[in-house]
Parts: structure tokens; C-alpha cells; sequence
């Protein structure tokens, strides 16, 4: 889910809004996550349900996306559950070891399902989005920079 009307209506309970925004903090930058998290201001209280923990996930592929599915190899992930005050839950799974962003993901995802979901999007997964849009725009450049345009010429025998 690329826009911003979708993700913010998550708070209806949406499951593909949620998918979308708990992928953005998946693979979000740890640093600018805890930035924006910082720069937001809030910091609610919360029960863990599931203390941040670090483990590994079988990573599978498929050849031409129909093929028989294959072990790709293992990926480093950290995932944590909490509980806010008002009974809210949620959960943080992200890439690689950060005990710090898997907790912030969490904090996100459950403030995402309350009243507070728009000024979230606005001040947290906007920015990430931005971001995240800006990397794949500057690598899709620097590949097509080097894109090598094949061409026959006709040589005026026919």
C-alpha cells in the first residue's frame, strides 16, 4: 500500500493497512526510525507481552515466481509483542538485530490502531515512506545507468 489515505485507515482494523505499515517498519532504517520515534514525543506506557528477542527466519524463493518453492537461507530478525495501557496490542518484527527498533515497531503498530493513527502516519510512516520511495528512486537510477541499449542496423542488402 503505497498511499497514505490507505495506510491511515488502519485504524478501522484493515489487515492489508496494517501489512503495509508493519513492512515499512520491517524494513525501515533503524536510525531513521528512532529519530522520527524520537522526534514524535510520545512514549506510551506499555506490558510486554513478548520482551524483544532475536532469532531466524527460513528465508524461501521460487524460480520464475511458479516454480517449486526453495530454501533460500536463514535472515536475522527481532520481534517483540506489548500491551498499551488501553488493552491495545502491538507487535514489532524487523530485520536484523535492533532490540531498540523491534520495540519502537511495536509501539507504532499499536498506536496505529488507536485515535493517535493519523498524527503516527503523519510524523512517522510518512517520512519512512519518503525515504523508502527516495532509496528505491536512486537505485533504479543507478541501474539504469548502466543499461545497454542493443540495436541492429540494417545494412541495405535486402
Amino acid at each position: 500500500m503505497n498511499s497514505e489515505k490507505s495506510m491511515t485507515a488502519g485504524e478501522n482494523g484493515d489487515h492489508a493497512n496494517r501489512k503495509a505499515w508493519m513492512g515499512l517498519l520491517a524494513t525501515a532504517d533503524a536510525k531513521a526510525l528512532q529519530d522520527l520515534w524520537q522526534n514524535y514525543g510520545c512514549n506510551p506506557d506499555h506490558t510486554w507481552l513478548r520482551p524483544p528477542e532475536v532469532g531466524g527466519v527460513m528465508v524461501q524463493g521460487r524460480m520464475g515466481a511458479s516454480g517449486a518453492p526453495f530454501n533460500l537461507g536463514e535472515m536475522t530478525v527481532t520481534r517483540c509483542a506489548l500491551t498499551l495501557a488501553d488493552g491495545t496490542v502491538g507487535h514489532g518484527y524487523v530485520q536484523g538485530r535492533s532490540k531498540l527498533q523491534a520495540e519502537t515497531a511495536a509501539k507504532v503498530d499499536a498506536l496505529m490502531q488507536t485515535d493517535a493513527a493519523e498524527e503516527v502516519h503523519r510524523r512517522v510512516l510518512s517520512p519512512l515512506q519518503a525515504a523508502k520511495h527516495t532509496r528505491k528512486m536512486s537505485r533504479a537510477a543507478k541501474a539504469a545507468a548502466t543499461k545497454v541499449e542493443f540495436f541492429t542496423m540494417v545494412r541495405g542488402e535486402d
